[in-house]
């Protein structure tokens, strides 16, 4: 997919869900629209955090993309609440700083987590695997009716698997890693979930 195919998808997420409160007294919305506006309603961040994300996303991809269409390419990137985790093999370490420095300049960026690799990619085999392990935990958290998996990003990059996002407290999150740690293929775990604050 190239950034332009991928900025018009996810720019497509952000109006819809900014649009969301306009759409709710129209009959005959489609669903997918609707859908889209509840999932981001129901995470913790709610729809302006998502949307917010998303925009950063598209700022960050979009220097990468200027920059080096191999950084664009090459490095993972999530959004969770304004911080950013980048993960991946670059050839590099100029690369990996690189990356960094470019994800800093997004407007509305907080964090920026570095996971990348100075390394060689794990090739077709090991990409398939990581799309692998990475689907199987999403759903994994998805039937765990003790997790609420909406606030939880994957990423699996050579059998490391990062998480970022917001668990609701300690023992969700404990869940998560150990449903992670269960898979076969995983080397480690990498956590970058931030424990929701509770009220008093």
């Amino acid at each position: 997919m190239s950034f332009l195919s991928e900025f018009r998808s996810v720019l497509a997420i952000a109006v819809v869900a900014l649009a969301a409160p306009v759409l709710q007294g129209c009959v005959g919305t489609v669903v997918g629209a609707g859908a889209t506006a509840g999932t981001a309603a129901m995470e913790e961040r709610g729809i302006s955090g998502t949307v917010d994300d998303t925009a950063i996303r598209l700022r960050v991809n979009a220097l990468l993309s200027e920059k080096d269409e191999r950084l664009w390419r090459t490095v993972g990137l999530q959004v969770h609440s304004g911080r950013v985790l980048l993960t991946g093999a670059l050839d590099t370490s100029e690369m990996r700083a690189e990356a960094v420095r470019l994800a800093w300049k997004a407007d509305g960026v907080k964090e920026v987590i570095n996971e990348i690799e100075v390394a060689e990619s794990g090739g077709l085999t090991g990409y398939g695997r990581d799309i692998w392990i990475s689907t199987r935990l999403q759903s994994a958290l998805l039937f765990d009716k003790q997790v609420s998996s909406i606030n939880y990003s994957i990423k699996t990059v050579r059998g490391t698997v990062y998480l970022i996002g917001i668990a609701q407290n300690r023992v969700e999150l404990n869940r998560v890693i150990n449903h992670a740690r269960a898979l076969d293929y995983v080397r480690k775990v990498v956590n970058h979930v931030k424990i929701k604050r509770q009220q008093t």
